[in-house]
């Protein structure tokens, strides 16, 4: 015993899959680190997800004779529509679709894809949802819209498909109608297909839309939630939505309709008490401003206008109704930018966090993370 030498490495169990991480005895501190961002990475279900995978191998090396085909169609099984019905607790919708995709598999045929629907946040990387990443990472092809943040698209698959299907303030490269029609195609190709969007995609961004004609159409479809640009923002700027001393409640509304400013509930939204956040405001601020001043509000109501939120290159600009307006024309700020109306505003001198900072330090660690993909 004298003349050996014994190292346990970190464990990983999810039986029967079983991942060990060992550094040689040099530095365990790291395989420590490791296993626990494995361990928030790989489901708890992984093992059970396996046990499950096992019992099909027989009856998939019998109907799928071709080497690549059937690993394609592994791939497929663990990592796809069947993978995650068991991972969700439908194991007999899971059973279901193994074996119809085996069918069509036999049949010569690519069966039917998935549409994954999910919510980028406002623009820093690190804002995204472990589910958000998963998926980002199956997809064969990645729509997406020009608001991403910087580096989240270098997130995505590598060998993906990517579709720019526009989406910036009043330009728009794809019609919606055009989108959910080929979202629907690609699918129907079998293929995994990212809906990448800025935010999230139920709050201001047509999620609703898209995923009726999913339904409609019969096209599975998973929806990851993402944070909205109200909070994100806000959060970066130092601005809490609500607060015991200034805002009991929160309003989220758009300032952009179908056919330009919305006529809004102007007697809900002057209420005291309460913090409001405008999304696609920023080129009718004056109109917003003069309809405030003419339902009644006081023209020194605090207002911020933040720019290309929790990114490195955030703004953030703050006044009053009366005078906010030529400070952000002064300013030359532009969209994406969220506005925020509220008392609240008065707090950022004081618990003004530096997000901006973080976010630059989040997207160098997005881009260390895409290289050693």
């Amino acid at each position: 015993p004298e003349m050996c030498d014994f190292i346990s490495p970190s464990i990983v169990d999810r039986a029967p899959l079983t991942v060990a991480i060992s550094t040689g005895g040099a530095a365990p501190v790291i395989a420590r680190i490791l296993r626990a961002r494995l361990e928030a990475t790989l489901p708890a279900a992984f093992g059970a997800l396996a046990r499950f995978a096992g019992g099909f191998r027989e009856l998939i090396a019998a109907k799928i004779r071709d080497p690549r085909a059937r690993r394609h169609f592994w791939e497929r099984l663990i990592d796809g529509p069947a993978g995650d019905a068991f991972l969700a607790g439908r194991v007999e919708e899971a059973r279901a679709r193994v074996l119809a995709d085996l069918d069509t598999e036999a049949d010569g045929g690519n069966g039917m894809g998935e549409v994954y629907l999910v919510g980028a946040g406002p623009g820093d990387p690190d804002l995204l949802t472990f589910r958000a990443l998963r998926l980002m990472q199956r997809a064969d092809v990645v729509l997406y819209d020009r608001l991403l943040g910087e580096g989240i698209l270098e997130l995505v698959r590598r060998d993906a498909e990517r579709i720019l299907v526009g989406k910036a303030a009043r330009r728009h490269t794809m019609p919606q109608e055009e989108i959910s029609r080929l979202m629907v195609r690609l699918a129907r190709e079998g293929k995994r297909v990212l809906r990448l969007k800025g935010g999230d995609p139920f709050i201001f961004g047509r999620g609703g839309e898209e995923i009726e004609v999913l339904a409609e159409e019969g096209i599975p479809f998973q929806v990851v939630p993402g944070i909205t640009a109200a909070s994100g923002c806000a959060t970066y700027a130092g601005i809490p939505l609500t607060h015991r001393d200034h805002a009991h409640s929160v309003t989220f509304v758009t300032a952009h309709g179908r056919d330009g400013l919305l006529e809004l509930d102007w007697q809900h939204l002057i209420r005291p008490d309460q913090t409001l956040a405008i999304y696609m405001g920023l080129s009718s601020l004056p109109a917003l401003v003069e309809a405030f001043a003419r339902h009644g509000v006081d023209l020194s109501m605090p207002v911020a206008v933040i720019e290309k939120g929790t990114r490195p290159d955030q703004r953030v600009v703050t006044g009053t109704l009366g005078d906010i307006a030529g400070k952000v024309q002064a300013e030359g700020l532009a969209s994406p930018a969220m506005i925020i109306v509220g008392t609240v505003v008065t707090l950022r001198d004081k618990l003004d966090w530096g997000g901006g900072v973080q976010g630059a330090h989040a997207m160098g660690l997005a881009a260390e993370r895409v290289r050693d993909l």
